[in-house]
């Protein structure tokens, strides 16, 4: 690429006529002194027409650049030296890295218009050319996007004989939706259409514009709708959630597989929607929920046949407050045969029934496993960049992921003494859900130590917290968030355990409870078959240590006198007469960890039982004792559990076929078989599978 000076008309003008006036009043320069001008003209005219990409102009930001992407991703927990040229090859492998370089010209010539931009394109060529060698060097266990799994499912099934028999629809989590801007105000125009979530252009706008993406995915706090000026919406179609970036499959290879057999965008539909909103606004602002049911009547009607429900993660809690809505004379208005007449089955993938215990912590200090795990060099990168409190005021805002909040108390989670998942050579028990030290036995290298990571103990009252059950930790975390938020989970959410039968059918027309699967029941479908399928295996956190700190100003004045909350589910503090940091930092104390100790804690973690992401109690307790009973399953719909056991493979990034992890279980060989099955006409060869406890855990708790 050669570089040209572009002279600027004034400035050039007001240089030339200066010269021209001291070349005026002095004397003819020598013949040595021409030579050395002519010589300094050489250098200057080779310097400019060197290409720019040797230049430190250039070479000192892509240093910089490429130096950030590889210290990002080593400062990543877990992260294998040998797999960061897969993740650089995921990232410059998305197409928007390959695009058209005339356009790259124009708009770098728009911003310098003082340069001449003229691409040697045979270079460009050449650089293609070698990135696509690269690529082709890279092991192919290595390869996120293509391990050798595609289609292979399919075939198998397709051999047997079997072919596409009931039309499917997928409800995806919250990972695996992308959502997009649809912004028209200026400050957000250039971002018309650029996915906010999930793609490369989430990763550069949280790294250059991270206040304006946060106000762009922040709802507004009272409203819970878009905020003034701003319009997010979930993108539409098989790619919304495909892939979270390119090469990352999400979806991908359960639609390569269900496509062998038969399944097109005729019969296969996604339905995606936008996670940050509570269930009633899904309705109220997108018309979620009639959309749905109109699909799912239309292809009742062109196939002749029920459909599928495939649904992951909080998915699954969408999928049954959906078939609450849908039977509704208020809302769906379907009626009590809806469901029986139009869904054949349901199969719920690590299924949030029950809540997910980090999401507790996220809406409480914004922290969770994945925060505290960073080394401190991280740990200091990540609060500078992103800190808690910013975090914790983002997930607040998305009124969705609240539907997380763990239900059932102390009757599902366990008290001071016991829990029902406790081993039986337990030192402490995870019916503590919330522990505290006192602050006599935090040392002082300790306390010097959380000042280095931006916390200031409070030594002054060395006793003032307990340790606290489901129950308590629930009701005081409402306490220490904001009004809206605590209006906001009163009118949407509700988080109990109810036994009266009575009540559970006047629950049928109360939207509030239709989220929580021990406070309403499921639908009058007696042919309709339940399926629920998680992994199991891996370290899963389940309760937490809990550190205070100083206080300061915020969004609830939680600590003052006589905030008081009645229950967990219906909170709001009272404002403090006087403008004073009231509200006390809290966070996750990351220097009490015991790898020895049952359960095992690591930076104030306790962990227990799972898929790495939800606790075993909340994928499996419903489905192998709560839906067994008639209370909460009154036409005796048929329940199926498919444990999947976690077995990695070690040389495979993202585990291989026999993954159960929380997302990658999506591309396991065992839920892509129990999918097609199911789809293709094949469910009743599907039979209990357990390789956990779960059974014995959910005899325990009190059902009664």
């Amino acid at each position: 690429m050669t570089l040209k000076r572009r002279k600027h008309k004034g400035v050039a003008s007001e240089k030339e006529n200066s010269v021209t006036e001291t070349n005026t009043n002095s004397e003819s320069p020598s013949d040595d002194e021409e030579v050395e001008e002519q010589k300094s003209d050489e250098v200057l005219d080779s310097e400019q027409n060197s290409s720019f990409f040797v230049k430190r102009r250039f070479l000192f930001p892509l240093g910089v650049f490429v130096g950030t992407i590889i210290g990002v991703l080593a400062l990543s927990p877990g992260t294998d030296p040998l797999s960061l040229p897969v993740q650089l090859s995921v990232l410059l492998s998305e197409p928007e890295w390959r695009t058209d370089f005339s356009s790259v010209a124009q708009r770098l010539s728009a911003a310098v218009p003082t340069w001449d931009w003229d691409f040697d394109w045979p270079q460009w060529s050449h650089l293609e050319t070698e990135w696509e060698a690269l690529k082709a060097r890279i092991p192919e266990p290595w390869k996120l996007n293509n391990d050798g799994r595609e289609f292979q499912v399919g075939e198998r099934m397709k051999a047997e004989g079997r072919s596409a028999n009931y039309p499917v629809v997928l409800i995806p989590g919250i990972i695996s939706t992308g959502l997009e801007s649809w912004s028209t105000t200026p400050e957000y125009r250039s971002w018309f259409r650029e996915k906010l979530w999930g793609g490369l252009s989430m990763l550069s706008q949280v790294t250059f514009n991270k206040e304006k993406w946060i106000a762009a995915l922040m709802l507004d706090p009272q409203t819970g709708l878009d905020p003034p000026g701003v319009k997010v919406r979930a993108a539409q179609g098989i790619d919304a959630a495909s892939s979270f970036i390119q090469g990352y499959w999400i979806w991908s290879k359960i639609v390569e597989n269900l496509a062998v057999v038969g399944y097109d965008t005729n019969n296969l539909l996604l339905a995606a929607y936008d996670w940050r909103l509570s269930f009633w606004n899904l309705e109220e602002r997108d018309g979620y929920y009639s959309r749905m049911k109109a699909s799912i009547e239309d292809m009742r009607r062109r196939h002749g046949k029920k459909v599928v429900l495939v649904a992951h993660s909080m998915g699954s809690s969408v999928t049954m407050y959906f078939l609450k809505w849908v039977e509704s004379p208020k809302h769906g208005g379907g009626g009590p045969s809806w469901v029986e007449n139009h869904i054949e089955a349901v199969i719920a993938v690590a299924g949030t029934h029950l809540g997910v215990p980090k999401a507790m912590t996220a809406f409480l200090s914004g922290e969770m496993k994945d925060t505290v795990e960073l080394n401190p060099t991280g740990a200091y990168v990540l609060e500078r960049f992103f800190s808690r409190k910013e975090r914790a005021k983002l997930f607040r805002s998305w009124a969705g992921s609240a539907s997380m909040w763990i239900k059932g108390g102390n009757a599902i989670w366990g008290n001071h003494t016991h829990a029902p998942d406790d081993v039986s050579n337990c030192t402490q028990s995870h019916g503590s859900f919330l522990s505290f030290r006192p602050s006599e036995l935090v040392s002082e290298k300790e306390s010097h130590m959380a000042v280095e990571h931006g916390h200031e103990l409070d030594r002054t009252t060395p006793s003032d917290l307990k340790n606290m059950t489901a129950d308590e930790a629930g009701t005081w975390i409402l306490e220490h968030t904001p009004d809206s938020f605590q209006r906001m989970m009163s009118s949407n959410y509700s988080c109990g355990i109810e036994r009266d039968e009575k009540k559970l059918i006047e629950n049928n027309e109360i939207a509030s409870k239709w989220s929580n699967p021990l406070e309403s029941r499921l639908p009058m479908a007696p042919s309709m078959k339940l399926f629920c399928v998680y992994g199991h295996g891996k370290e899963t956190e389940r309760s937490y240590w809990y550190a205070r700190g100083e206080y300061e100003h915020d969004e609830t004045n939680a600590d003052a006198a006589g905030a008081l909350c009645s229950n967990s589910s219906e909170c709001v503090s009272p404002r403090s007469p006087l403008d004073l940091p009231l509200s006390r930092k809290s966070w996750i104390d990351v220097e009490v960890t015991n790898e020895t100790s049952f359960p095992k804690v690591r930076n104030g973690v306790k962990f227990g039982e799972g898929d790495g992401t939800v606790s075993l109690l909340s994928l499996g307790a419903m489905c192998v004792e709560g839906w067994r009973r008639k209370r909460w399953n009154p036409a005796g719909i048929k329940v199926v559990t498919n444990e999947l056991p976690h077995l990695p493979s070690p040389t495979i990034p993202r585990g291989g076929a026999n993954t159960s992890d929380h997302v990658d279980v999506l591309g396991s060989t065992g839920l892509n078989e129990l999918i097609l099955k199911v789809a293709t006409g094949g469910a009743d060869e599907i039979e209990d599978t357990f390789v956990s406890n779960i059974r014995e855990y959910a005899g325990r708790m009190q059902w009664d």
